[in-house]
């Protein structure tokens, strides 16, 4: 049986049942209703949501298809680490709502606050994550395998620095597509996402911008394997305003493939072409275009080319 999803007024989301058909329950989200109440009898229509995510997540039951709509508008604050916890499996979040009026996670009060999604086959969509409080240390973090992250947009200010807004360790077959990343020209950042391990991992369709001590997307302690970085439908962009100048960088191990379709905006007119992209067992599939002023057109990485020999 598919659950359709009831709005107030006897709206309902037919359309989207092609993408999120579901045999397990459906919650409603808002933290602007009036109605709104974190009580085992809310959440079963729009007109009489949950108040918060973090509650409607342990409403769920594992591994049933249960699907969280959050209504356009909902404000959620994370003040402590897992302060939000995807921790039951099999789990469909859909936001609802555009720019503005997307459902908003803010992830602040003290550095250790933390959206962590653990548990495993999670899927996240249109939802957006700002840090409110500088130096957090990360935003989201992912040990399950088999999440995915789509449509999502994580966003810092020159006040509020994430050092990894992403971390995903042992996250095996995790998909992030269609992600943007608004930073900061100011300093304070590491990485946009920084992975230690895992097996299957895609991320595609990425928009990065930042001041990145390390890199756009860091590989680091535990090789990956049989993962790919770039390609998709759409060009990637990654633009680091910080000297370093690295956009990619990997595990010496990780058996990853980059590109193809990145575009690459570096921050000075170094010799900074090559370092750019590092990655000794990584295959890189062009085009792989790189700036390193403004002004100043691309060229493709001259990381050596294969040939015919």
């Amino acid at each position: 049986m598919t659950t359709s999803l009831n709005l107030a007024g006897g709206a309902r989301l037919n359309a989207w049942l092609p993408i999120f058909p579901t045999t397990g329950n459906v919650f409603f989200v808002s933290s602007t209703s009036a109605n709104c109440r974190d009580d085992p009898s809310h959440g079963a229509r729009a007109d009489n949501p949950f108040a918060t995510l973090d509650y409607a997540v342990g409403r769920c039951t594992a591994n049933q298809g249960d699907v969280i709509v959050v209504l356009p508008g909902h404000v959620e604050t994370v003040a402590a680490a897992a302060g939000l916890a995807f921790d039951v499996a099999g789990i469909t979040v859909l936001g609802l709502g555009s720019g503005t009026k997307r459902p908003t996670i803010n992830i602040g009060t003290a550095t250790s606050a933390t959206v962590t999604i653990s548990a495993n086959d999670v899927t996240l969509r249109n939802l957006l994550f700002v840090t409110t409080l500088d130096a957090v240390v990360t935003g989201i973090a992912i040990t399950g395998t088999d999440c995915k992250l789509y449509d999502i947009e994580t966003r810092d200010t020159a006040a509020t620095q994430c050092v990894d807004f992403i971390t995903a360790t042992a996250a095996s077959r995790l998909h992030i597509c269609d992600w943007v990343h608004r930073g900061d020209a100011a300093a304070g950042a590491d990485t946009a996402i920084t992975i230690v391990g895992g097996d299957g991992i895609v991320i595609e369709n990425w928009d990065i911008y930042g001041n990145f001590a390390v890199a756009c997307i860091e590989n680091v302690t535990t090789a990956i394997t049989n993962s790919r970085i770039g390609g998709g439908s759409k060009v990637n962009y990654g633009w680091t305003k910080n000297s370093a100048d690295v956009i990619v960088t990997l595990a010496a191990t990780s058996t990853v493939r980059v590109g193809p379709n990145i575009c690459a905006m570096l921050t000075d007119n170094a010799a900074n072409i090559t370092e750019a992209f590092v990655g000794a067992a990584a295959q890189f599939f062009q085009p792989i275009n790189i700036i390193n002023l403004a002004g100043e057109s691309s060229m493709q990485t001259n990381i050596t080319a294969s040939t015919d020999a």
